[in-house]
């Protein structure tokens, strides 16, 4: 019976549903909270605090089609993919789980149930695993389901190996939840070489392992120790693609229908006609893990997480270029793998051009180092003494060209030759060192403070209480009491104290008894407990002393009109620039608030502006803010946006800001949008290739901002009036000068009319302001006399005349500067011994000045 990948999917998660089972969402591919992963790659991962008793769900069956990524850390098959048939970089495993409800026999059963009756596989080409010591497994195969006991294989430790280190003991990690496990193997037929579980030739492709049944029993510490769960529990796991190859009645994974259609793509974008190539394999495995990588908010850097997306990405970018691709291909292959993803790609198609730029962007940027690295590398190889390359040019090509190791030593391989990790390694010791640091992937789970039962918030309607201490922790250990000075954590039975959670910060506040007071510095979560972090400022604590809660009510006013604001922006955004806005982050803070976003490009100032002025006119609004309790599916019917990453219960509280926002969400948030007052942007920028994060401020810090902004323009403008003042100061300085150093140039033009001194001249371009200046310079210069000067400037007149005070009782100014006026198209006059005026015809001037000798003798 053929199914494709997508109705195995469906029909997987329906089968559980008609088990009583919850059907939950993939989670993040970066795990939620969890040191101990770089990335989620079981399906448990979501559940582990279910299994270790830490947090209750209001469901105890689970079922999941969770995305998986294994490509760093403890699981890396990175070096495997596409030299084998079934390792891939990313992978889908459906799992069904129960927390303390079914266990051993009804996870056997239904296992049995779906392979068999659902999907119809024949019973006689299954075979099982139990543990060695694992008799109860046994015996449901065998004697209640009916599987014959020569199909039924005991596991047992591995030689030489400690204690559980067996296939059939399953752990995630070195420490937390474990236990025993069976599998199911499908028999491929013996014309396929390879053995029963078991046996030394079971690496062989014939039997192949589609299911595992874990029974959680135990947590594992640190030393070994083997501690059992409160309530037993089952995970699963089964790899969609094992599974969809047998249904698909194919042998290897990369022939079923999600690959092929890669393949295909990846040649037809590239131009390869041979699909049989290994290459087009590796590729078309690493667009699943870079799309979603990217999906969930992990960005290509140089260190963590993004480093090994980087690498993903690079490898992929290289096996293109083998099979010849031209140019950026690797970005083109986003859309269809959202299609043949089916119901699994939807979150993909929501973001598919923010995950095509940021694939693009980055195929870019190394493909303009990509031939001169290969160049140095063949060249090294070329020149080898020897089979292996040294460690220090795998790092030289690393640090200067961006090949990660595995890269180079890929490209080795396919000339026969193996790279010196250990010289790679020494040399990249202290940038490793820093990545750990940064990352502190691979912490003891168990070293993690954990607390059984739950602190009951009861802070949505008050900053104010009454409670009991159930739990001290001083460094990290449990205590019984407290005294002044103790740096500690306090877990109380009921708390107003909002922890840190949905990108809202954690309260401040204070703690008090009848003898002592503790400051709460932070809040956080620890499990289904809220976690006190603070200093006990004086007195004495101790376990169940009833105790006075009380919150900063003022930071918690200011963090809840951040936190309603960055709802309105969200929306905001998504109505301006476009529904492919997600959020990639948040911090709101009673400062501020700031907001990260998927967006392809800079927010231009219009845009902005435009975001300010919608969250303004909700804010005027006043809209109330509502609070309603529903589960998920009604939720989402009521058109509740959801953060995708983010972990909710099964009843979840939908925030709505009349028909403008309506989120889910469990943060604290004002009464009303217009408790808000103000919304104000201060500040917009790329963070990482298409993502981009906005700062805003509301309330008083908004109204404290712009008093701010408008005293640096008052400062600025003050400034550069001052400045303006000192250089108009100057500049009439220097005009001053340069009149003078005119005029002295003029009086060489001085003639004599009936003994009497005269001056005439045009000038060009002259400051007509400066012309007095140049007259009173004349004038002094010459003693007695008359002047008259014309200037033109900007096509513009400009006219002056002076006389000396003994000549002005025959040669009024006035009259000589209306009588050359009036030529020029204009008019003036003045004072007998000083007159200006202005005029329209600059061509006119000339002759208007030759006229004055006449007029001057007729009165002389």
């Amino acid at each position: 019976m053929y199914m494709s990948t997508d109705e195995v999917r469906r029909a997987f998660l329906s089968f559980f549903e008609s088990k009583g089972h919850q059907i939950v969402e993939s989670s993040s591919l970066v795990p939620d909270n969890d040191p101990t992963l770089l990335f989620t790659n079981a399906g448990m991962n979501q559940f582990k605090d279910c299994f270790l008793g830490l947090e209750k769900r209001g469901y105890t069956r689970a079922a999941t089609a969770q995305r998986c990524v294994r490509a760093g850390g403890k699981h890396n098959d990175l070096e495997n993919v596409g030299f084998t048939a079934r390792h891939h970089t990313f992978f889908e495993m459906l799992g069904n789980f129960s927390f303390g409800d079914y266990f051993k026999e009804d996870a056997i059963k239904f296992a049995w149930e779906f392979l068999t009756d659902v999907l119809k596989l024949p019973k006689d080409r299954l075979l099982v695993t139990v543990y060695q010591t694992d008799d109860e497994a046994f015996d449901i195969w065998n004697k209640q389901v009916g599987v014959p006991a020569d199909r039924i294989v005991r596991i047992g430790d591995k030689p030489g190996g400690k204690a559980y280190e067996s296939d059939n003991f399953w752990q995630m990690g070195d420490t937390g939840p474990c236990g025993p496990c069976t599998e199911i193997f499908y028999d491929h037929g013996d014309h396929i070489w390879g053995g029963r579980p078991g046996t030394p030739e079971e690496d062989g492709d014939r039997f192949i392992e589609i299911w595992n049944n874990v029974f959680m029993q135990f947590n594992r510490h640190a030393d070994g120790t083997m501690e059992p769960l409160p309530k037993p529990s089952v995970d699963t796991g089964m790899g969609i693609e094992r599974i969809s190859a047998i249904m698909q009645g194919v042998h290897s994974n990369y022939e079923i229908d999600v690959f092929q259609t890669l393949i295909k793509a990846t040649a037809e974008v590239i131009g390869y006609d041979d699909l049989s190539n290994q290459s087009l394999r590796v590729v078309a495995d690493h667009i699943r893990s870079c799309a979603f990588l990217i999906v969930d908010g992990v960005m290509p850097s140089n260190e963590g997480r993004g480093y090994v997306l980087r690498r993903i990405i690079r490898r992929a970018v290289r096996h293109g270029n083998k099979l010849g691709a031209q140019g950026s291909f690797f970005h083109k292959l986003v859309g269809p793998l959202a299609d043949i993803m089916g119901t699994a790609g939807d979150i993909l198609k929501n973001q598919q051009a923010i995950v095509e730029k940021v694939l693009r962007i980055e195929e870019e940027n190394f493909g303009r180092t990509l031939d001169r690295g290969m160049s140095l590398l063949n060249e090294a190889l070329d020149n080898l003494q020897g089979n292996e390359l040294d460690g220090e040019t795998v790092f030289k090509l690393y640090d200067t060209y961006g090949f990660p190791a595995d890269l180079t030593n890929d490209v080795a391989r396919e000339r026969g030759f193996i790279i010196d990790e250990a010289g790679f390694e020494a040399a990249m010791e202290e940038q490793r060192q820093r990545a750990r640091e940064a990352g502190n992937f691979g912490a003891d789970y168990n070293s993690m403070i954990k607390v059984d039962g739950k602190t009951e918030f009861c802070g949505y309607g008050a900053t104010a209480g009454q409670s009991r201490i159930s739990k001290l922790f001083v460094e990290g250990n449990e205590v019984s009491s407290l005294s002044a000075g103790d740096q500690a954590i306090i877990i109380l039975d009921e708390t107003p104290f909002y922890a840190e959670s949905g990108g809202q910060c954690g309260d401040t506040g204070t703690i008090k008894t009848e003898s002592g007071v503790f400051q709460v510095e932070d809040t956080q979560k620890l499990g289904n407990a809220i976690a006190h972090y603070g200093v006990l400022a004086e007195g004495v604590f101790a376990e169940g002393d009833s105790v006075t809660t009380d919150v900063d009510a003022k930071r918690r006013k200011a963090i809840s009109l951040n936190h309603s604001a960055t709802h309105l922006m969200h929306e905001a955004l998504r109505r301006i620039l476009g529904e492919h806005v997600m959020q990639k982050g948040s911090l709101v803070r009673a400062e501020a608030l700031r907001f990260d976003f998927s967006h392809l490009e800079a927010v231009t100032a219009e845009e902005l502006k435009e975001v300010e002025r919608m969250v303004n006119e909700q804010v005027r609004r006043n809209h109330p803010i509502e609070t309603n309790i529903m589960d998920v599916e009604s939720a989402k019917a009521k058109g509740a946006m959801a953060l995708f990453g983010e972990k909710y219960e099964e009843m979840v509280r939908v925030l709505s800001m009349g028909d403008f926002s309506t989120e889910l969400c469990g943060g604290i948030h004002a009464n009303s949008t217009g408790d808000i007052g103000l919304f104000k942007i201060i500040s917009e920028s790329g963070i990482a290739a298409g993502v981009r994060r906005i700062e805003a401020v509301t309330g008083e810090a908004a109204l404290d901002y712009l008093d701010e902004q408008q005293a640096q323009y008052q400062q600025k403008m003050n400034e550069m009036a001052s400045k303006a003042k000192t250089l108009e100061k100057e500049i009439n300085q220097l005009k001053d000068k340069l009149a003078a150093k005119e005029s002295a140039n003029l009086t060489s033009n001085v003639k004599e009319i009936a003994g009497v001194k005269v001056l005439v001249a045009q000038l060009d371009g002259a400051d007509n302001k400066a012309l007095r200046g140049m007259v009173d310079e004349l004038k002094n210069q010459m003693g007695s006399g008359i002047i008259m000067l014309g200037n033109v400037a900007d096509d513009k007149v400009g006219l002056i005349a002076g006389v000396t005070k003994d000549l002005t009782a025959k040669v009024k100014a006035g009259e000589l500067v209306n009588m050359v006026a009036q030529q020029v198209g204009g008019k003036g006059g003045g004072r007998p011994d000083m007159a200006q005026a202005g005029g329209s015809d600059a061509a006119a001037l000339p002759a208007a000045l030759a006229s004055v000798d006449a007029w001057i003798s007729e009165r002389l």
